[in-house]
């Protein structure tokens, strides 16, 4: 199933966006070729083409407070989904170093493989489809709220000997340090 690119968004991942609520024609939801300004190359003073000093994410979701959510990087059906990944994630950082605030979730898909990437947090993994508007406030919610591991207390009624108590404050530190497989 080779497409173009430009296929693949109106076929696949249009109507997986749309399938979770997301209103591709309001600009307030989501936003196409979003304009990523990163400046130009050092010595240089004015650009020397029309797109110098942009970056074009193909899709852009666009929370409730009219800031950006997620980015989505699409690639074409015959190319590998992750081939989009280190370009998403330039996205990601770049919008959050123009705008401040938040840092976007990162998406890259293929139209049939969707990757999900809460970067600084977690290793990318593979999804079924998109998460809602809600659902993307509700993980932002989550990560700016979180309350690191080692904070929480040991029911020692079960886990109570010496060794079980260290054992388990190492694995909360691991996890924490992000050493360890993250389950989120």
């Amino acid at each position: 199933m080779t497409q173009t690119e430009t296929q693949t968004r109106k076929e696949l991942i249009d109507k997986q966006l749309q399938f979770a609520g997301w209103d591709l024609n309001d600009r307030t939801q989501v936003v196409e070729e979003f304009d990523i300004k990163v400046g130009l190359p050092e010595g240089i003073q004015e650009p020397r083409t029309k797109y110098e000093g942009h970056q074009f994410s193909d899709y852009v979701l666009i929370g409730k407070n009219g800031k950006p959510l997620a980015v989505i990087e699409a690639k074409k059906t015959s190319k590998d989904a992750a081939l989009g990944r280190e370009q998403a994630k330039q996205y990601c950082y770049n919008i959050q170093k123009e705008q401040g605030g938040e840092l976007p979730f990162c998406f890259y898909t293929n139209g049939l493989e969707t990757y999900f990437w809460d970067l600084d947090n977690y290793p990318p993994r593979k999804v079924v489809g998109f998460p809602t508007r809600d659902d993307l406030e509700r993980f932002q919610y989550i990560r700016r709220n979180r309350k690191p591991l080692t904070q929480e207390l040991i029911n020692t009624a079960i886990a109570g000997r010496d060794y079980q108590i260290r054992a388990i404050r190492a694995v909360l530190e691991g996890i924490e340090q992000k050493s360890a497989i993250s389950c989120w």
